[in-house]
């Protein structure tokens, strides 16, 4: 595989060493957060373990290309907060594609088999819809409905892949009804994007929270770049990695807090991605469904911002394969599906240049947070405050745009505008030394 150009984070700014917030995690959520603070007149210190801004939405470049390893859609374009600030911004923001590729061994397929695929999809998600308005937290794939045909199969394994996981491990409550006619990309990259609106930002790199001491009136922030006092914290770290124990919480946090931190389980979407000049696809970002070999890709998006790279989309099921395979494992995988809907001289100008692992970053540990089946109260039990001195954010705890750059920066905002009224009422409270803590 080849090597990346990194795309530059913007530049540190040194932090005051005793902020009002201390921010944890330098992505979507993390980001947005310190905007909204530092408008509210509030000094912030944004504390991230990697080297770079943007969590898990980062561009780098191939062959001069721009290309995303992490977030790439803009999805849920009329309640997307980066699409709004997209548009504010005059930011270079193009509609996906509705329509898409389907072939059939290899070969263009009917209209006849492109519109029984789209009605399975159209009575899946019409039950799912339906079954979800019910208190009954089930998982999606109970819902799912007989009749679908020789494209059930085909339906359940695409939104097993937006998903995070099959079906049968989602909450019907949590199933993504996000409309793919309201998607949209950016030119350059949703990385790039986001590491531009983090410019001017007090962030510092290469410092992973080890602690938050909430025992006194605000928190102590221990990381491998040192000590913060603040009046608060806002925690956007990866439920993945607070499972882990990556932060140690002093007190322990209480037990709902952490019954619901553990209540997720590991969203896994991965892309092997493609440099492939003469592929047969036409036309930039369009879907492509490959059908009738033994072997279909999970998903394909083809022609990225009109370039000669593809996405080649794995699963959970199929990532989980590769996991203790050589780390050449996803490519040859690739072309060997590839070749059986295609033929191998169709391959000989296709090349690999990466292969994503998010969950085995261990700053991510996964692709997003996914809520199992009868778990659907965890996300909002962590939007309360502990103690109104530490604030949980990121795409885990949006309900619309869970899984999503939208949706942590969504997230962001919120923990921001629910801290600020915290500290206009401690402010104003006859007893400062009376803090609330969540029971």
């Amino acid at each position: 595989m080849g090597t990346s150009v990194p795309l530059d984070s913007p530049p540190a700014i040194n932090a005051s060493p005793e902020p009002d917030v201390v921010i944890v995690g330098a992505g979507s959520a993390g980001i947005a957060a310190a905007l909204r603070l530092v408008a509210e007149g509030l000094t912030v210190a944004v504390l991230e373990a990697r080297d770079r801004i943007g969590g898990r939405a980062v561009t780098r470049a191939f062959k001069g290309y721009p290309v995303d390893l992490g977030a790439h859609w803009l999805h849920a374009g009329p309640i997307n907060p980066l699409v709004k600030l997209g548009f504010v911004r005059g930011e270079p923001l193009r509609r996906a594609p509705t329509e898409g590729h389907f072939y059939v061994r290899g070969r263009p397929g009917s209209r006849a088999q492109a519109a029984a695929l789209d009605r399975a999809f159209a009575m899946a998600d019409r039950a799912m819809t339906q079954a979800a308005r019910t208190a009954e937290d089930r998982p999606a794939a109970k819902a799912l409905p007989p009749g679908m045909g020789p494209q059930g199969r085909r339906v359940c394994a695409i939104h097993g892949l937006v998903s995070g996981r099959p079906l049968d491990q989602v909450s019907l409550h949590d199933f993504p009804s996000m409309e793919y006619a309201d998607n949209l990309f950016i030119a350059g990259g949703l990385g790039a994007y986001v590491a531009r609106l983090g410019k001017g930002l007090p962030v510092t790199f290469r410092a992973a929270v080890r602690s938050i001491d909430w025992s006194g009136q605000g928190v102590r922030v221990e990381s491998t770049a040192g000590t913060l006092r603040a009046k608060a914290a806002i925690v956007t770290a990866p439920m993945a990695v607070l499972q882990a124990g990556g932060i140690r919480f002093a007190p322990a946090l209480p037990n709902a807090v952490q019954q619901a931190i553990h209540g997720f389980t590991q969203g896994i979407y991965e892309h092997v991605i493609l440099h492939w000049p003469d592929a047969p696809f036409r036309g930039p970002d369009r879907l492509a469904t490959l059908t009738g070999t033994r072997r279909s890709p999970p998903g394909l998006l083809t022609r990225i911002d009109d370039t000669p790279f593809h996405f080649f989309e794995l699963d959970q099921p199929h990532a989980a394969q590769f996991d203790r395979r050589d780390p050449y494992a996803p490519a040859r995988f690739a072309r060997e599906v590839l070749a059986e809907h295609f033929g191998h001289r169709a391959l000989r100008r296709l090349s690999v240049v990466h292969a994503t692992g998010w969950r085995n970053d261990p700053w991510s540990r996964a692709s997003w947070a996914v809520i199992p089946p009868g778990r659907a109260a965890i996300r909002d039990s962590l939007k309360m405050p502990v103690g109104e001195r530490i604030w949980f954010a990121g795409e885990a705890l949006s309900r619309a745009q869970w899984g999503t750059a939208g949706g942590a920066w969504e997230e962001g905002e919120r923990a921001a505008a629910q801290l600020c009224a915290a500290l206009r009422r401690r402010e104003t409270a006859p007893d400062h030394g009376t803090i609330r803590t969540a029971p």
